[in-house]
């Protein structure tokens, strides 16, 4: 059982611009998890959702000092207390960024690193990691470079890790944010495998409609404190206004629409002619032909692992691996000139911020910048109360809408945003998607790597569909597509004849 009795925390690194006084991250906490329990921790960004877990498995105070009152118990003992390593062999984390906890390069050596600090046998160690990448139906990524792997298999391969040690406190930090929709139902089966194992469970997420059938309760946080702690018949009661006041997401995607366009022609700006991808001399991409229009938002959907990314690096010019040509208005594109024109919102946003302030982030780079843009910008984003906090101290989702800004204020020609609402709540969602809009209609080219379909259904206006080192499916959000869009967006790899039609992703 885990309880928090009165707990307050404020982080040290937080200081009040008045007075000096510190901020409290969480204040006056009060919430006990019985044995086998599912609880769902949500809310807006930096409501103070990780730093409960982050006191459940010792990193506060022991590794992220700062002003502790109250206490957080597990089975009776104060976690504060108690010696690293007895509290990680009780609780396992997932963390949001899965990069920020590998300590190898091969993904063989990363699930059984946990077991090997434990002193297993070797021969017990192996059957554990051979058994773990069974259960999880993960022995493709066995083997593995751990740095050629994406963004969702690195999530997969960091579950492994906590799932081989068997511990009996599951702490995951938004799980499905890097996540495909066929990892995000195999995700699903793994927590009700884990239900089923009677342990205790707590997610912190902004995709809600995923676990709905799974939760138990769901703790709704404002402002470090908990708004309210509902039963899941009470939370599927609320109505979408009341859901989407507190800052939450959709519980249903099947309330969802993809946006229609007038299917109107614009004037082609960019051209992709027989471009082939390589990693390393292996073909991730072959043969594209493709042409895009000014105020295109094209949406680049596929399983983890199908190219998207690297598709999208060759784009900007940061991919080396090409063969064929990128032409705008009819003329090639070099490498360079791409670089110049393009700006691109990474999927692990900390590998693009430099500055010392959130202010100088948001001009950092860009030669003359508007001040009164930035400004707007910073405010439609929610980040002028940080603008001379360090970047490094904000949370996940505050961190890619700072990421997101600058993408906005650089004014660039072609516009590339990776999985840009990981970690964002529905409002941040709502405003990056009117910066999208926005961008459309100045004219730019935007593509969205994602897996997230509120946020398609509110920004693109097309859809590429990536399997087997091919684009397989390229269409228009026109009213005559809408079933096809839905149903090739939740297939497993995009195969209009795949037996998943959705009904495992709407909980």
């Amino acid at each position: 059982m885990i309880t928090f009795q009165h707990v307050s925390f404020s982080y040290d690194s937080h200081e009040e611009q008045e007075a000096g006084q510190r901020t409290e991250d969480l204040q006056d906490i009060n919430l006990t998890v019985h044995d086998g329990e599912c609880v769902l921790l949500t809310g807006k960004s930096g409501c103070g959702k990780t730093t409960m877990t982050r006191l459940i498995n010792g990193l506060v105070p022991h590794f992220y000092p700062g002003k502790l009152c109250g206490e957080v118990l597990l089975d009776g003992r104060n976690i504060s207390e108690m010696p690293m390593y007895e509290t990680a062999s009780l609780v396992g984390s997932v963390f949001q960024n899965p990069r920020t906890q590998f300590f190898n390069v091969d993904t063989d050596s990363e699930i059984a690193f946990g077991l090997e600090n434990r002193a297993f046998p070797r021969e017990q160690i192996e059957e554990k990691v051979a058994t773990a990448a069974k259960d999880l139906k993960i022995e493709n990524l066995r083997g593995r470079n751990i740095f050629s792997l994406s963004g969702g298999e690195k999530q997969k391969i960091a579950f492994a890790s906590v799932y081989a040690m068997n511990p009996s406190v599951y702490l995951l930090d938004e799980p499905s944010s890097n996540l495909d929709m066929e990892s995000v139902a195999s995700l699903r089966s793994h927590l009700k495998m884990l239900k089923s194992q009677g342990k205790t469970i707590l997610i912190v997420e902004h995709r809600l409609h995923y676990l709905m059938d799974i939760a138990d309760r769901i703790i709704v946080l404002n402002e470090g404190r908990i708004k309210k702690d509902y039963s899941a018949r009470e939370f599927l009661s609320l109505s979408d206004e009341e859901r989407q006041s507190m800052g939450l997401r959709t519980t249903d995607l099947r309330k969802e629409l993809p946006l229609i366009t007038a299917g109107k022609t614009q004037e082609i700006r960019l051209e992709l002619k027989n471009i082939s991808l390589f990693y390393k001399k292996k073909t991730v991409l072959e043969n594209i032909n493709e042409k895009f229009s000014q105020g295109e938002v094209i949406a680049l959907v596929g399983k983890n692992g199908a190219g998207k990314t690297t598709f999208s690096r060759a784009l900007c010019g940061l991919h080396k691996e090409i063969k064929g040509d990128f032409l705008r208005d009819g003329r090639i594109l070099s490498k360079k000139m791409r670089q110049k024109i393009s700006y691109m919102v990474m999927q692990d946003v900390n590998y693009e911020l430099f500055a010392e302030s959130v202010k100088a982030e948001c001009s950092f780079g860009i030669k003359n910048p508007d001040a009164d843009f930035v400004a707007e910008t910073m405010a439609m984003l929610e980040l002028t109360p940080f603008s001379e906090q360090h970047p490094g101290t904000l949370s996940g989702g505050q961190k890619q809408r700072l990421a997101v800004a600058v993408g906005q204020i650089c004014k660039k020609e072609l516009i590339v945003f990776d999985e840009p609402t990981s970690g964002l709540d529905y409002e941040s969602m709502e405003k990056v998607a009117k910066i999208v809009r926005k961008l459309s209609e100045q004219g730019k080219i935007l593509f969205i790597v994602t897996h997230d379909y509120e946020f398609f259904c509110r920004t693109c206006s097309r859809m590429l569909v990536f399997s087997d080192g091919k684009i397989h499916y390229d269409l228009q959000c026109r009213a005559e597509n809408k079933e096809e869009i839905r149903q090739l967006f939740f297939s497993a790899v995009g195969e209009k004849k795949s037996g998943n039609k959705g009904g495992n992703y709407f909980a």
